[in-house]
């Protein structure tokens, strides 16, 4: 996923050169529960915003949530950036109230979701899990909706930011979206999961977590896994970076 940019940002919401290429079919890929149930996640065969891939950091965030099942179990959770949204569906095998899974508002990306909701035969209902387009940093309205309607609330206990921070352009939105949905309660808990694909831009992966301090929340590393293997063979940099997932839990300052 390396870029040649002078900065290495990617700019995720522009028409990349060879935005317009054959259509890709689907693909699935799997995971396994602690349960030893298999789900398989379906993802587009295609996309400029790399929701054609199961991220390390979802994988990784979805293990967490089976073996610290109290901190999703009757919460309601908001999931940025979904892909194929494999946290979002642990989330509610596993007892979340209401969910609520989110991408860029592309068609492709959206029916996907849908797809993979309406077709998990793990989920007790699918009443309860909704997939939204949504633009970080955007109005949240059509994503609060959907609280009013069970708890009440407009707000969310629990919010997933699985290998996201890769575009650093967007960390002021994707903080915006945080103060925005976060329950302002001292239990509610942004998860933000990221591995560093380009380790020589590491620091302006971190740099996310100095602007959410900047913006009124507290940021504690919670976990660090290495994976098996890298990701992307191609890119270049420290190997052992790359395979590396970080785990932090972002909370409301001024709630603790």
């Amino acid at each position: 996923m390396a870029s040649d940019s002078e900065d290495g940002d990617l700019n995720l919401f522009a028409e990349p050169e060879g935005f317009y290429q054959p259509e890709k079919s689907a693909t699935y890929a799997p995971y396994t529960m602690l349960s030893g149930q298999e789900l398989q996640v379906r993802l587009v065969g295609h996309n400029p915003l790399w929701g054609h891939l199961l991220w390390n950091g979802g994988r990784t965030l979805s293990k967490y949530f089976e073996h610290n099942i109290p901190t999703i179990k009757g919460k309601t959770v908001l999931e940025l950036g979904a892909g194929g949204g494999l946290p979002s569906l642990i989330c509610a095998i596993s007892g979340a109230s209401q969910i609520v899974v989110t991408d860029y508002p592309d068609a492709d990306l959206i029916d996907n979701l849908r797809h993979n909701i309406t077709n998990c035969s793990l989920l007790p209902s699918t009443s309860n899990i909704h997939a939204e387009g949504y633009l970080w940093g955007a109005d949240v309205d059509k994503l609060t909706a959907h609280l009013a309607q069970s708890s009440g609330s407009k707000r969310f206990d629990v919010l997933i930011l699985a290998d996201l921070l890769f575009n650093h352009s967007e960390h002021a939105k994707l903080v915006k979206s945080i103060q925005d949905t976060l329950e302002h309660s001292p239990t509610a808990t942004a998860f933000v999961v990221f591995t560093p694909y380009r380790p020589w831009l590491l620091q302006k992966d971190l740099a996310f977590f100095d602007l959410a301090r900047e913006s009124g929340f507290t940021v504690t590393k919670i976990f660090e896994n290495i994976m098996d293997k890298v990701m992307f063979e191609e890119d270049r940099g420290d190997e052992l970076l790359r395979r590396t997932v970080y785990g932090y839990e972002i909370k409301w300052a001024d709630a603790s």
